[in-house]
């Protein structure tokens, strides 16, 4: 083989080589750019996976009616209300009563109180979850101040309502049930 054939094949064996990387670059891109689009909708997939499910406690964020036809006073299923805010909100923030008893198909009505203790006004919104996440599609809110935001001047306190019932369907171990609420500031969102 003389010197010039061998350089030939170097030179055929490096553009190989060159395009041999190319495509394994492009392919980890796609997959760079495949597993951002799959990151950036895990957030909306699984909110529709909880809401058709009921798992992870989350709640409906919309009213639900009144809707049961009966009683069920066989049963009584304890509903428990805990609350917490967010870092970085200075409020107080607590249910009026720490826990209720009710039969599932009966209509129930509790307060929570709010305080903003701070010289601004705030704009607040509670986030609710229920625990265990299965009986969240069996705890219907009538009317909740969750539903919308909370708007309070410094040092302004509110009594805010919560209306619901347990559907009669909730599973037979089912005992007990608690609601919690997270507070957020939302002040920035609202006043851009």
């Amino acid at each position: 083989m003389t010197n010039g054939e061998s350089q030939n094949k170097l030179s055929k064996q490096a553009q190989t080589h060159d395009a041999s990387v190319k495509k394994t670059v492009k392919k980890l891109m796609l997959i760079v750019f495949a597993m951002f689009g799959f990151g950036f909708a895990m957030v909306p997939l699984y909110d529709v996976f909880c809401d058709i499910t009921g798992l992870n406690g989350k709640t409906s964020d919309v009213a639900a009616s009144y809707t049961a036809k009966s009683i069920d006073t066989e049963r009584t299923i304890t509903v428990q209300f805990l609350t917490r805010t967010a870092k970085g909100i200075p409020w107080q923030f607590e249910p009026m009563v720490n826990e209720v008893k009710v039969h599932p198909g009966e209509r129930k009505t509790v307060k929570f109180y709010a305080k903003n203790e701070s010289v601004s006004d705030i704009v607040g919104q509670a986030v609710p979850s229920v625990s265990p996440g299965r009986a969240a599609v069996y705890f219907q809110k009538i009317e909740c101040f969750c539903f919308n935001s909370q708007p309070l001047k410094a040092s302004e306190d509110v009594e805010m309502g919560l209306q619901f019932y347990v559907d009669l369907d909730i599973p037979e171990d089912v005992s007990t049930i608690t609601l919690s609420y997270t507070l957020y500031d939302i002040t920035s969102s609202v006043d851009s």
